[in-house]
């Protein structure tokens, strides 16, 4: 058996698998976020911490023999976040999360420097987590004078699980701090902004052995000895293993909190000045390029905050069909925005109101300007040199027909639909504990899953599609001063 532990901003997710990747058991516990000020987001690690616990006592109450069995762990978790512990191991203040945009005027900063964009192939965006320290450095001088490890989420409860400082290649590469075509630390990069090699974990291969679960929780979770615990990844990477999503040419979509359009690559291939990403990927020797926006199914959880209604009921008075696009656009940047903009200043947008528009109308609108949104980011992958025939759909918002044949339309590409399971990061999570375990094929393994469904581009809208698009692309210089 192989337990794959996902670290979400809304949750943590356990999956157990077995030999044959057939799952036996899922169990979730459930996170809040903070948020203290405008634009902030944080997490108390300890919470991590104890939902983990609880998320795996609720598989031991119903697997408990299956959990006797288990021999590899992996870990997956919400990229970014800046987790500073003490020489004691002790937390110094609440986690920055990834989607937090505080230190935005530190990012623009370190951005200038080119050394950032020449070793890490990206922007450094407020999002990332060396700016994070930045704004540490600069607001919470006594916080960062005590600063002895630099942890990302994941490898936080790696430090519990196996008292080991450790991370992954693709984790780290969101950090600005990874020479991501030499996949090391860059010592020069960690000096910017006031820090040395020694405050930051070990690096290992997403795939490898990256410690050995600690005796008093194999005891407490009814496990035997010598659970290995693997590299693990960041959430995406994570979820592209378990799609299959690991070779030249494929890609997906994922409809979560945030939206992100992922490509594997066979070499590394950065263009930071489209403001896609160019990471490591969780499997040595590959890379790829993703491009994200901040606001996904976050944007229509807004809306339904707003209404009062569910998000699956809004999205139901839709009807099957998709439609031609409004006069209403959506600007989905709640949270300001990444791919391809790098604007964390900039807010979300309804253009085009009238007496007319109903709430189906604004429904309507918050999807497509997802859309639209995702067509932004295809766009700045084209341009960075990565093409795909086709993409696979994961996420929450993937329920969505009407959402995903939107989708289709703008990428111009047919999007699969996987068969009845659970493909996402805690599946891929699993694997990696599966690959650094018993030593197998990780291209083997990380196979994509068989095909339910294919949601088609609707020809008949195509057009319509693009003049909304245009419209769409029109409107962001126009709204950058509000």
């Amino acid at each position: 058996m192989y337990l794959g532990l996902d670290l979400g901003t809304s949750g943590v997710k356990a999956m157990l698998i077995d030999s044959d990747q057939k799952v036996v058991a899922v169990a979730n516990a459930a996170l809040d976020v903070s948020r203290p000020h405008p634009g902030w987001s944080e997490q108390d690690p300890l919470d991590w911490i104890r939902t983990t616990r609880e998320a795996v006592s609720r598989l031991k109450v119903s697997q408990g023999a299956a959990l006797a069995a288990v021999k590899g762990i992996g870990l997956s978790g919400h990229m970014h976040g800046a987790t500073l512990i003490d020489a004691g191991d002790q937390v110094l203040r609440p986690c920055i999360l990834w989607n937090d945009t505080r230190s935005h005027a530190e990012a623009a900063v370190l951005d200038v420097d080119p050394q950032f964009r020449a070793v890490t192939g990206n922007i450094v965006f407020p999002g990332f987590t060396a700016p994070k320290l930045a704004w540490v450095a600069k607001h919470e001088p006594e916080i960062f004078a005590k600063v002895a490890k630099v942890l990302l989420p994941k490898d936080f409860l790696r430090l519990w699980l196996t008292g080991e400082y450790l991370s992954d290649m693709s984790d780290s590469a969101g950090t600005a701090w990874l020479d991501t075509a030499q996949r090391r630390w860059s010592g020069e990069l960690l000096a910017a902004t006031g820090l040395c090699e020694d405050q930051m974990p070990g690096l290992v291969e997403g795939t490898e052995h990256a410690g050995t679960l600690r005796d008093q929780l194999a005891d407490e979770w009814g496990m035997g000895a010598d659970v290995v615990v693997a590299g693990g990844a960041g959430d995406n990477a994570a979820s592209a293993c378990g799609m299959g999503t690991v070779a030249e040419g494929q890609a997906f979509v994922s409809l979560g909190t945030s939206g992100v359009l992922f490509a594997a690559n066979g070499s590394y291939l950065p263009k930071p000045e489209s403001a896609v990403h160019a990471f490591c990927h969780a499997l040595p020797n590959t890379w790829h390029q993703m491009g994200v926006i901040l606001s996904a199914t976050d944007a229509l959880n807004w809306l339904s905050g707003v209404t009062g209604k569910a998000a699956g009921d809004l999205t139901g008075e839709l009807g099957d069909d998709l439609k031609a696009p409004g006069s209403v656009t959506f600007l989905p940047y709640l949270s300001g925005e990444r791919t391809p903009h790098n604007d964390a200043t900039i807010r979300g947008a309804f253009i085009g109101l009238g007496h007319e528009s109903a709430r189906p109308v604004l429904t309507q609108a918050v999807l497509e300007g997802v859309t639209f949104a995702f067509r932004d980011n295809l766009e700045a992958l084209k341009s960075a040199g990565t093409s795909f025939a086709r993409v696979t759909a994961i996420g929450g918002g993937s329920r969505s027909r009407y959402w995903l044949a939107s989708i289709a339309t703008a990428l111009g590409v047919p999007i699969d639909i996987p068969a009845d399971g659970d493909f996402g990061a805690a599946f891929g999570a699993a694997r990696l504990g599966l690959i650094a375990a018993t030593g197998a094929d990780p291209l083997a393994v990380c196979t994509a899953p068989r095909t339910a469904e294919t949601i088609e581009p609707v020809a008949a809208l195509t057009d319509a599609y693009e003049a909304a698009y245009g419209r769409y692309r029109a409107l962001y210089p126009a709204i950058r001063g509000f």
